[in-house]
């Protein structure tokens, strides 16, 4: 039998929450009894053994079977377990279907209560795949690149111990445009705005907008505002030498790198996009009303 056949859908989850991992194997019934095969990562068909279930028969992710193999990736959880998937099938085709399982989960296409619809929905092809802009980070010390990776959401610079602010001087397209102290700065992706960005005073920045943002982090400036700027620019963060400290290099939250003094941090935009499997095409208005619970109350349409 050919992969084709099999029909591979890789099912993440939450295992660290009970509810996901009663959604995980829910999914894994379905897609049986669909005549897809359900695909776990080892580590995550370990965790639920070890609460006590059982999974049944399941290919095994980089194992059994590749992610460039993958028809599609169900995600069961918030939008640190899309993140994490998002990990897993980088560079690959397939597309993640987020079902939300946490609080906002703005990367989300469904809620746990159109579980059956939405994986009913993956199984037969009935979604259209965006695909969203991400960021190529790399680390510069001593004029060599010491460290590169990559970000859905954002890359931020921070300050790595609490009593230390971090001096740092800003670059746009290889051109200094400002130093100051600051806790850190975030670079975002337009779909990380809802993310770190907004929480640190940034503007929410629609899907369709291909650009990237840059939020200081409380920082000891006359100039110091969000920015936006053109998805081609590049974005330069010099962790000046004259400071006390160091500083960390986190990107989505998840991948981390300690930041010396006189280290260089460049974000670009990647050629490699982040492919997401959409049920719904309203606008994206709708969705910011939906999970911020925005008051609309009044609005009659038409403009009236």
């Amino acid at each position: 039998m050919t992969t084709a056949n099999l029909r591979p859908i890789l099912v993440v989850s939450h295992t660290g929450r009970d509810d996901s991992i009663e959604a995980a194997l829910h999914v894994i019934n379905q897609l049986r009894l669909a005549g897809a095969t359900p695909v776990l990562e080892r580590s995550e068909r370990d965790d639920i053994c070890a609460a006590g279930v059982e999974t049944g028969p399941v290919l095994l992710l980089d194992e059994d079977i590749t992610a460039a193999d993958l028809e599609i990736v169900i995600v069961l959880g918030g939008d640190g377990t899309i993140l994490r998937a998002a990990e897993l099938v980088r560079r690959h085709p397939a597309p993640l279907l987020g079902i939300n399982l946490g609080h906002v989960g703005f990367l989300a296409e469904s809620e746990r209560d159109d579980l059956d619809d939405a994986v009913h929905r993956a199984i037969t092809g009935d979604y259209v795949v965006e695909e969203r802009l991400t960021l190529a980070v790399a680390v510069e010390q001593d004029g060599e690149i010491v460290y590169e990776t990559w970000a859905l959401n954002e890359a931020t610079v921070e300050k790595a111990s609490r009593e230390r602010m971090l001096e740092v001087l800003l670059e746009v397209d290889d051109r200094p445009l400002s130093s100051f102290g600051c806790d850190g700065v975030v670079v975002s992706t337009p779909t990380g705005s809802t993310a770190y960005g907004f929480s640190a005073g940034g503007p929410v920045i629609w899907p369709t907008v291909e650009a990237i943002m840059l939020v200081p982090l409380s920082a000891h400036a006359l100039f110091a505002r969000p920015l936006v700027v053109a998805p081609e620019s590049s974005i330069g963060i010099r962790l000046l030498q004259r400071n006390a400290g160091t500083g960390v290099l986190w990107c989505d939250g998840r991948r981390t790198f300690e930041l010396g003094r006189g280290a260089h941090v460049i974000v670009r935009r990647s050629g490699v996009p982040i492919r997401l499997a959409r049920l719904h095409q309203g606008p994206f208005t709708d969705r910011l009303v939906q999970k911020f619970r925005l008051p609309v109350t009044g609005w009659r349409g038409d403009g009236k």
